[in-house]
């Protein structure tokens, strides 16, 4: 039997949960798509299927094949449409994955608009603070923040963003406000969980410096957590000074909650990248994306991806709260 056709009917069971709904939707006999399932089973020495006539379950094994051949399934289908061009926009699934942070902040509406230029192509957006294996989990396009580490990946610069440290004024007031970067070794600093996806190669190194003259320092504290959001919320509370990008702290800045500190200082800017696998003919849909957010992004100040980011001294048309710089 057809590998491909098999593949088709084992995805459309797990999706709808139902030989009977997979018989009438691809004009089958309920019993042929039984065979169908068994022959996939005994090509492949494992079970995919936990069936009895009350229950249907997927094995561990089955939902690992699900994911591949709806990968395989998805590309096969792009393939046709491209090669034949008997479509003008791209189909199938794309999937993307990005720092929770930024996702919410930047992505989010920019795969709306891209969705809107592109119905036809499905969109599976995972917002998640963690290292994400873009082969492994069957990812299409991974943003990425900082300097990335050698791959097989193709990574193209979409953008960059400013960093700042900043502490609550009742932190400021009980522990005092550090005067260089060398002085944080004497203060709670509120660092990423050591497992946790980071803006940084190690959650408890801050780099001050450039390219050119890096100031790396080590930081400690008593408080760590797997998320952007929640560290915010901790230097709000005035546990510890925090080292966080820009584009969170605005509303903070101009209410006062936080004061930015260490101004002279600032962290060096975060690059973003946009990563996705090479090694094959790169999908129209891939390509069409990572234009499309590189195209966005260059039109956003903080994000320009051609200019170094400085500290800006003014949010939002208001002067950005500062903390005195007398210890």
């Amino acid at each position: 039997m057809d590998r491909l056709h098999l593949m088709q009917v084992f995805t459309r069971i797990v999706e709808s949960g139902s030989f009977s709904a997979v018989a009438k939707e691809m004009n089958m006999l309920q019993p042929t798509v039984s065979k169908h399932m068994n022959a996939l089973e005994n090509i492949l020495g494992v079970r995919l299927l936990n069936r009895t006539t009350r229950k249907l379950s997927i094995t561990d094994s089955g939902k690992e094949y699900y994911q591949r051949a709806k990968r395989i399934l998805d590309e096969v289908q792009e393939m046709d449409a491209e090669i034949t061009n008997l479509q003008n926009s791209p189909t199938g699934t794309l999937r993307v994955s990005a720092p929770a942070a930024f996702g919410r902040r930047y992505l989010i509406p920019l795969v709306f608009e891209f969705r809107k230029q592109f119905p036809d192509l499905a969109i599976d957006l995972s917002l998640k603070d963690r290292y994400v294996d873009v082969v492994q989990e069957g990812v299409d396009v991974a943003i990425r923040m900082g300097e990335l580490e050698d791959s097989s990946l193709i990574a193209r610069h979409v953008g960059s963003f400013a960093r700042m440290c900043v502490a609550s004024p009742d932190y400021i007031s009980s522990h005092g406000n550090p005067r260089a970067p060398d002085d944080l070794k004497k203060h709670n600093c509120i660092t990423y969980s050591y497992n946790t996806y980071t803006y940084f190669s190690s959650s408890n190194d801050w780099n001050f410096g450039t390219s050119k003259k890096p100031e790396l320092v080590r930081v400690f504290g008593d408080f760590k957590a797997n998320s952007a959001f929640a560290i915010r919320s901790a230097a709000r509370d005035g546990i510890g000074v925090a080292n966080l990008p820009a584009f969170l702290l605005s509303d903070d800045l101009e209410s006062g909650r936080l004061l930015h500190i260490l101004p002279d200082f600032g962290p060096a800017p975060m690059r973003i990248s946009a990563v996705y696998p090479s090694g094959r003919l790169v999908s129209r849909k891939v390509k069409l994306f990572v234009e499309h957010v590189e195209d966005k992004l260059l039109k956003i100040p903080l994000l320009h991806p051609t200019q170094p980011l400085k500290f800006i001294p003014r949010i939002k048309g208001k002067p950005a709260v500062v903390a005195n710089r007398t210890g």
